[in-house]
């Protein structure tokens, strides 16, 4: 179906929270979200919408694209493994001590550089010059540190490696959620079954409408009363209602139906 038919489907969702993913969804400089969808997230508030932001960065990576916006908003990280309501941030899944060896194990094995983040602080060892570093902390909130310095790991970024479909089938034999994006060349694993779509469970969130643009949205989606692909991820095929362009000007208009759509209590 041409994207432009999509915008023909009526809007039938009662839902009065919207959850959005960040980038590549709202955000495509990896920085910052356009004026015209801030505007239109803010038209859904006014509606009565409940937001939520869940991304794969931790909770310290979105609080700068979002730049003092929404602050009420609930934030999810680290695709589910970190929770931040009321500005309180928490882990709510970690890596097991022992699972985490042995994947550090299959990294070493394959050479891998990554990206480790623990609830706050964060350890890197890929390379100096990889477009990642341009997303990490980028406010200077927190401490690039050794990885045994973290207490705690929530998620492990894999930015380059020798083999990286074979780490990514290592990882998901030990049990770990695993997104392995091809068109960027990175590897995310999680702690056990994490998603975004679990931590919103957690929240006691059932009912709501979702924005999102890739694998790790999938159950997010899936689940959602209202669904919005942004771009044409064909993995996302036969679970979205919705599919728009990846460009500010059509995602601001897909937000603002669904804010108008909103029905009044």
């Amino acid at each position: 179906m041409a994207l432009a038919r999509y915008d023909l489907m009526v809007i039938t969702s009662i839902a009065r929270t919207t959850v959005f993913d960040i980038d590549g969804t709202l955000c495509f400089d990896g920085r910052t979200i356009d004026r015209r969808i801030l505007a239109a997230i803010e038209a859904c508030e006014r509606a009565g919408h409940r937001l939520v932001f869940a991304s794969a960065r931790p909770v310290r990576d979105l609080l700068p694209v979002l730049n003092g916006a929404f602050p009420t908003a609930t934030l999810i990280g680290g695709n589910g493994s970190l929770v931040s309501v009321d500005g309180q941030v928490r882990a709510r899944a970690a890596f097991d001590g022992g699972d985490l060896d042995k994947l550090l194990v299959k990294a070493a094995q394959f050479r891998a550089g990554y990206l480790a983040d623990g609830p706050w602080d964060y350890a890197y060892t890929g390379p100096a010059d990889h477009p990642i570093l341009g997303r990490v902390d980028q406010s200077r909130l927190a401490r690039r540190v050794d990885l045994a310095d973290l207490t705690t790991v929530v998620k492990l970024l894999v930015v380059d490696a020798t083999d990286m479909a074979a780490l990514a089938d290592a990882g998901r034999a030990l049990g770990m959620t695993v997104n392995h994006h091809l068109d960027e060349a990175i590897i995310d694993f999680a702690p056990g079954t994490t998603n975004k779509w679990e931590a919103l469970s957690s929240l006691g969130i059932n009912q709501y409408n979702a924005f999102g643009n890739d694998i790790n949205d999938f159950d997010l989606l899936r689940n959602a009363q209202h669904s919005v692909r942004v771009g044409t991820y064909p993995g996302l095929d036969h679970v979205v209602r919705v599919t728009t362009t990846p460009n500010p000007e059509a995602v601001a208009a897909e937000i603002s139906r669904l804010a108008v759509a909103t029905p009044a209590y």
